[in-house]
């Protein structure tokens, strides 16, 4: 009894270290589990009998590899992923996504049937102890979502219609290349065919999202959350602003979500922040409320402003 339960354990073991990475050196493997080649190789058959398609790769440098298929058994979670698992389905109802609510709801229930107690205990106790911020923002059509998240996969061109921030309306043909979730909202970052240029796309404003099939070949995609994020802290306003901040990067990027503007560390107590706005005072109070010393380099209007409002502040406090 007691090898039986070894060898149920050691093959629990085993799936569970195919799952985590895509390709396994036979040698890595057999380190991992404690056992000799041969006896991995009878493991590995004893794991495709049971259903799991597990392929292997010949010579010297082959090794193994867990496939996809349509009747996969139950994927095999530890303690902490089943949690995470749990809480994530909980709390998708919250997110700027439409559609997924009810799905979520009967994913859990599957979940939670199988859940140890003390397992299910720890889900909830967080679940309940935690309150979703929900935004004001418009939701993202669960189905375009999947949908374009394929087409980045496949890479595959989309067409769509796009509101424009003015409330026009235009069609795109684009290359998809990845999601991008900022907040409470989506963008897609894809080259625009017809503009030849890279560009970002807010989700919410897609409309009759459609694959046409045709594939393409990456030109130089862009680091897609640098990207985003440059696209809608600065692109968008009238004022683009590069301040040098005398504080360390990690105390500021405290302060400052990607959001906001992008930041890079200049020396080991200084870093440089590039921001917008269509404001001058809102930049201005802005850089004064990060409560360290600072150092405008552009744009001069910016400048020209702290000074009229350091002479105000000043008559104000004397």
């Amino acid at each position: 009894m007691r090898f039986v339960v070894e060898t149920s354990a050691r093959l629990l073991r085993l799936l569970s270290l195919l799952e985590v990475r895509p390709d396994w050196a036979g040698s890595d493997l057999a380190a991992r589990l404690e056992v000799t080649p041969r006896t991995l190789r009878r493991d590995i058959q004893k794991l495709r009998s049971l259903g799991y398609p597990v392929y292997a790769a010949p010579g010297v440098a082959g090794g193994y590899r867990l496939g996809a298929g349509a009747a996969l058994p139950p994927l095999l979670l530890d303690d902490e992923e089943a949690v995470a698992v749990a809480l994530s389905l909980r709390t998708a109802a919250s997110h700027a996504v439409t559609g997924v609510a009810e799905a979520s709801a009967r994913a859990l229930a599957k979940l939670e049937q199988v859940l140890p107690s003390r397992l299910r205990a720890q889900a909830t106790a967080v679940s309940q102890a935690t309150v979703p911020l929900t935004g004001p923002e418009p939701a993202v059509d669960a189905e375009t979502l999947t949908m374009i998240a394929r087409a980045c996969r496949g890479r595959e061109q989309v067409e769509f219609g796009y509101e424009t921030r003015d409330g026009g309306l235009s069609q795109r043909r684009v290359e998809p290349h990845r999601l991008v979730q900022a907040g409470y909202r989506w963008y897609l970052v894809a080259r625009d065919i017809d503009r030849d240029d890279w560009r970002t796309f807010r989700l919410d404003r897609i409309s009759a999202a459609r694959v046409t099939g045709l594939r393409f070949v990456p030109k130089d995609p862009p680091d897609a959350a640098a990207f985003v994020a440059n696209a809608i802290s600065t692109a968008p306003y009238r004022y683009h602003a590069r301040v040098v901040l005398k504080a360390p990067l990690a105390a500021i990027a405290r302060q400052l979500p990607p959001t906001v503007g992008r930041l890079e560390a200049t020396s080991e107590h200084t870093c440089e922040l590039v921001t917008g706005s269509d404001s001058l005072d809102a930049l201005a109070f802005h850089l004064g409320g990060l409560g360290c010393q600072f150092i405008v380099l552009e744009p001069p209007a910016l400048i020209e402003r702290l000074q009229a409002l350091a002479a105000r502040f000043a008559a104000a406090a004397g």
